[in-house]
């Protein structure tokens, strides 16, 4: 392939590229960096694309190898490690007192809040909370299994909102 059927292949995908840039990134600058690299190095390994092989997979694999090892270089610069030799206060969980008291009580809260929930979608979601199965649910209460998935899906919901209206925070 000539240096100019590569440029015109390169000049075709570029809205699409851009596009997936940044669906990866979903940021406007990322996305051109990401773009831009890309780009260079497709031109600089020219030499290694397969003539009759698909050009178009091969940028977008480019492209997403370089968003990952981008995505794997941030990670590993954001982790901290700690090679202090004295590591009395890491490891000294002897002298923290445990207290399980707020726990306890959120726990009661959040079984108040399923017992007053309507029978009709608190028995499916119990019954799933304790492991049963979609399909085991459905055939204990003779129920169409759409029914059992939407009424743990309402059960989920209406327990959701309790607790944003309780607390002011999103459970997710």
């Amino acid at each position: 392939m000539t240096s100019m059927e590569f440029n015109s292949k390169l000049g075709t995908l570029t809205s699409m590229l851009h596009s997936f840039a940044y669906n990866l990134t979903k940021n406007v600058e990322d996305a051109k960096d990401l773009y831009q690299e890309t780009a260079y190095r497709a031109l600089f390994n020219r030499d290694k694309f397969q003539p009759d092989t698909n050009f178009k997979a091969w940028m977008f694999t480019i492209m997403k190898n370089i968003f990952i090892n981008n995505y794997r270089k941030k990670v590993k610069a954001n982790t901290v490690l700690d090679n202090t030799e004295n590591q009395y206060y890491l490891n000294s969980f002897s002298h923290s007192a445990a207290n399980a008291a707020e726990g306890g009580i959120l726990l009661k809260e959040l079984n108040t809040m399923v017992t007053a929930l309507d029978d009709s979608i608190r028995i499916p979601f119990t019954m799933h909370f304790e492991g049963f199965k979609y399909q085991e649910i459905a055939d204990d209460l003779k129920l169409p299994l759409g029914t059992v998935k939407s009424r743990i899906f309402f059960a989920r919901k209406e327990l959701k909102e309790k607790i944003m209206s309780n607390y002011g925070f999103d459970p997710n």
